[in-house]
């Protein structure tokens, strides 16, 4: 039996009611929502409480201090990457490693030769949250990000020499990559790419943008 018209249009109504209410199979990211709200709080060790840090301050929190610090159903990330070279990989790895156990709504942009306008393209996406991975792609933040002040950024296994308070970085004596012409430090290390390194610099550096703690260096000893 045909539906009628009239069952038709009473039916495509519903559709768009539930479909404004956002009632759909999956986030497609197609709806503006209130930034969801983190899960847990930070240990102690993390932070001195007394002694917040200064923008462009750096932290040594104590390992695992983040562990209870969790994004909040429907958190979105975008992924920015550029390079195949070993560490760029394990850094990748593992930010889609914690997306998945997280369930985080993840999507990744991979920079080509000139990462600017995929920078941008990035941004457009209206994430929650940028995670960037690979030292190719410090310079190119260094000019996007001040200019995209309501755009928060996470860059791992780096940092840019003069961020502003959108841009937050973790880091260790094997890293340190800072661009600018600095390049990276005389300590610099591929092999302390380790999974466990990079599991820990995304969960902390996570944890840092997740409660606000954010245009600061995270060191991790």
């Amino acid at each position: 039996m045909r539906p009628t018209i009239r069952a038709v249009a009473a039916l495509a109504l519903v559709a768009g009611l539930l479909g404004g209410c956002g009632f759909s199979s999956g986030d497609d990211w197609s709806q503006p929502r209130p930034l969801p709200s983190p899960v847990g709080s930070l240990k102690a060790g993390f932070v001195d409480p007394s002694t917040p840090p200064t923008p462009e301050g750096t932290i040594t929190p104590v390992p695992g201090s983040w562990s209870e610090v969790h994004p909040g159903s429907g958190y979105r990330v975008v992924l920015l990457t550029r390079g195949a070279d070993a560490p760029t990989k394990a850094l990748v790895t593992a930010v889609e490693a914690w997306a998945a156990a997280e369930k985080v709504s993840l999507r990744t942009v991979t920079a080509g030769t000139d990462p600017v306008p995929d920078i941008i393209r990035a941004i457009d996406m209206h994430a929650d949250l940028i995670v960037s991975a690979g030292n190719d792609l410090v310079d190119p933040l260094t000019v996007v990000t001040a200019n995209h002040l309501a755009q928060a950024f996470l860059v791992v296994g780096a940092e840019l020499a003069e961020p502003t308070h959108n841009v937050t970085a973790v880091d260790w004596a094997g890293a340190s990559f800072r661009g600018e012409g600095l390049g990276a430090s005389s300590t610099y290390d591929a092999a302390s790419f380790t999974t466990a390194r990079c599991d820990a610099a995304i969960r902390a550096g996570a944890a840092a943008v997740l409660t606000g703690l954010t245009g600061i260096v995270v060191w991790l000893s």
